[in-house]
């Protein structure tokens, strides 16, 4: 018998925490507290405008731009 290793413990395996937010089937959710809050305060050091209007995934992507501009929530 092959060892299998299980699809989580698995590198080349993807997880489904990495969706595309347009994948999403709640994106289309108003934001979460913690999306809104996070937002904020990149919003703040970016110098960008917070949009309290966007939704889960519209936020989620914002998210990830901020923290490329100002290397926030880099693990590395």
């Amino acid at each position: 018998m092959s060892e299998n290793p299980k699809p989580t413990t698995d590198p080349a395996t993807p997880s489904n925490t990495e969706k595309d937010p347009d994948d999403w089937t709640t994106g289309s959710e108003t934001m979460t507290g913690a999306q809104a809050s996070y937002l904020k305060t990149l919003c703040e050091e970016a110098g960008a405008s917070f949009d309290p209007a966007l939704n889960k995934a519209e936020a989620s992507k914002m998210i990830d731009a901020l923290q490329a501009k100002t290397g926030r929530g880099r693990t590395r």
